[in-house]
């Protein structure tokens, strides 16, 4: 194991953990006094993020070597999880709002596909650069190939979080494994060809909701198709399926620009300490407080990008993409489905929303780019020495 100096920890970085750290509890204690729970969920998010901090900075300690000879057995540990997980008892995995999606543990639970969209970027991040380092000049056909490893390491994962079912999970490890695909230097033709059939799969589905809707009810249960239907309308279902997102819209809107004020909120949201912790915010501290969080995001994505620049190997390179692949899908799903802007998918705001495994998955993720970043001041500090 290489010797991993803590002097070289991205300071900025962890200073934007502790600010996202600080706002979600305080959003959290706001939210909590409509929810019919007598748990302070302020605190375990306090205590959430302790223990984050804790563990993901053993993980500082492994150099990327290591990391990248663990990626497949903890790939498959992933894997092996969500299949337990499947054909787990209700006992120790009771299924919750029709999801099946955690194992319940006394005290607290846990939701392994948290932990999988980070197994699995380390594991596409090995398969991607080896694959690339064993060809000293690319082809079509090595490219392709390379296409068909990623689509069938992906599914694996996809479909045990589908099974669940998890649409927005699932959504998250599609929009990893395409953000690592498309920088892993395959050839643009090939690039173009998977936009354009993406966009026809799209198309298609737009196509078939608004035409064909007796196809969609073979594939869709009727309440997945009221949820696309009170997104369509959410105050026309107002009353029914469409309530979570009526008052999401109603309580953001009542924020105007300046807010009510911490702890004023009026508005009751279901369950807005978790999934929809983004209304507090702009209720509370109005257009200013949300555009205060959503430049915080801003500047956490500019600075991981700007790790990877400064980074020359492959495989850190790849990580990092993967973690803003996952970071940007989520930010932009989870604020947009908040204000009515895409489809309700239940997926976390990072950092802010309620959630162990949210909080461990994220940092866990964010450790990583940590370490590049510690390696790449390293490599640059021994350069001025040499």
């Amino acid at each position: 194991m290489e010797k991993r100096d803590f002097k070289n920890m991205d300071l900025d970085l962890l200073f934007l953990i502790m600010l996202f750290m600080i706002i979600s509890c305080a959003a959290i204690y706001s939210s909590q006094k409509y929810l019919p729970y007598e748990d302070n969920f302020a605190i375990k998010q306090g205590i959430w993020f302790f223990a984050g901090l804790v563990i993901t900075s053993v993980v500082y300690l492994f150099d990327f070597e290591q990391l990248r000879k663990l990626s497949p057995y903890l790939y498959l540990l992933g894997v092996l999880s969500l299949f337990v997980l499947m054909i787990a008892p209700e006992s120790i995995a009771p299924e919750i709002k029709g999801t099946k999606a955690w194992f319940s543990i006394p005290g607290f639970s846990l939701q392994p596909s948290e932990f999988m969209k980070v197994f699995l970027i380390l594991f596409l991040g090995s398969v991607i650069s080896r694959h690339n380092e064993s060809r000293e000049i690319r082809t079509i056909k090595s490219d392709f190939l390379l296409i068909l490893k990623t689509i069938g390491i992906t599914l694996v994962p996809l479909a045990l979080i589908l099974k669940q079912p998890d649409a927005g999970t699932g959504m998250v490890v599609m929009c990893i494994a395409a953000g690592m695909l498309f920088l892993s230097g395959i050839d643009w033709k090939l690039v173009v060809l998977l936009i354009m059939v993406s966009l026809l799969m799209l198309s298609g589905l737009v196509y078939t909701y608004i035409y064909k809707t007796e196809l969609l009810l073979q594939v869709l249960d009727d309440y997945q198709m009221n949820r696309i239907h009170s997104w369509l309308d959410p105050f026309g279902f107002g009353q029914g399926i469409g309530y979570q997102l009526k008052q999401s819209i109603l309580a953001t809107g009542s924020g105007t620009f300046y807010g009510k004020g911490f702890n004023e909120g009026q508005v009751i949201v279901p369950e807005a300490h978790s999934d929809f912790i983004f209304t507090v915010i702009g209720e509370e501290f109005g257009f200013i407080g949300g555009s205060i969080v959503l430049s915080l995001y801003f500047l956490l994505i500019f600075k991981i990008v700007a790790v990877a620049l400064r980074n020359k190997g492959e495989f850190e390179s790849l990580i990092v993409s993967g973690v803003v692949a996952m970071l940007t899908f989520h930010i932009f799903e989870n604020v947009g489905m908040v204000i009515g802007l895409v489809p309700i998918t239940g997926i976390p705001l990072p950092l802010l929303s309620y959630g162990g495994s949210s909080v461990l998955g994220t940092l866990l993720a964010l450790s990583l780019v940590n370490n590049i970043s510690a390696k790449t001041k390293e490599y640059m500090f021994s350069s001025r020495e040499g």
